[in-house]
């Protein structure tokens, strides 16, 4: 049997250091979690009181199940959007968010960037190859041109998508961007991806050996999500 980790805090402790973080951002956390709970469970409550009548355990226990469950979904859906928010405008913020992405993805952060710390990160999944520039647009745009020439080199049968992650004309917001690149479509089946990936790691040892920016890198979104699950 294995030991538990003692420097890994339990689940009820990771459930309460998530909350601590979703409230510094979303102060209103509590009474919300509250009201979906109360509003939830007195719905299923009274559902099953007037379908089935009579005895008050069931409904009563069924109410407080739903009040539960509505709670832990919206609680992972504003703790996702609160640790977002905190981490929008740092370096690397973008290829963070993408460790929300379910399985089936690759993400490779800042396989390009300028000297100015503009960021260009690529994502492999059902799309295909999506490059994902972060910073100021108008330097990104040289940079993801060339970045794609050189994708369509190795892999020009994969659809290639671009992306500028921000907030203004032609952006997608931090927030969005995890939805948006799953709305791109499935263009690639896993044996493909398999390939593509194959061709990708060709490319990528070519590349010069320049270290990347300095600068934060917000945690991985990834162990958010974890604390969310208990992990």
């Amino acid at each position: 049997m294995a030991k538990k980790d003692p420097s890994k805090p339990g689940r009820l402790k990771q459930i309460v250091l998530t909350y601590q973080r979703t409230q510094e951002s979303d102060p209103r956390i509590g009474l919300i979690l509250l009201g979906w709970f109360l509003i939830t469970g007195a719905a299923a409550f009274a559902l099953v009181l007037l379908l089935l009548g009579g005895n008050l355990v069931f409904p009563i226990v069924f109410g407080v199940l739903v009040g539960i469950l509505a709670v832990l979904i919206v609680f992972g859906r504003r703790a996702q959007r609160a640790a977002l928010t905190q981490i929008e405008g740092q370096p690397g913020a973008a290829a963070a968010a993408l460790g929300l992405l379910r399985r089936g993805w690759k993400t490779d952060p800042a396989i390009a960037f300028t000297k100015q710390q503009d960021v260009l990160h690529r994502l492999v999944g059902p799309p295909g190859i999506v490059l994902i520039g972060e910073g100021n647009i108008n330097r990104l745009r040289p940079l993801m041109s060339a970045e794609r020439r050189k994708h369509e080199r190795v892999a020009a049968e994969t659809p290639i998508h671009e992306v500028y992650v921000g907030n203004g004309p032609d952006e997608v917001p931090l927030q969005r961007l995890v939805k948006t690149v799953t709305k791109l479509g499935r263009e690639i089946k896993p044996a493909q991806m398999t390939d593509v990936l194959a061709r990708l790691k060709a490319l990528d040892a070519n590349r010069s050996n320049i270290p990347l920016p300095k600068g934060p890198v917000p945690t991985s979104m990834k162990g958010a999500r974890g604390n969310l699950r208990g992990r």
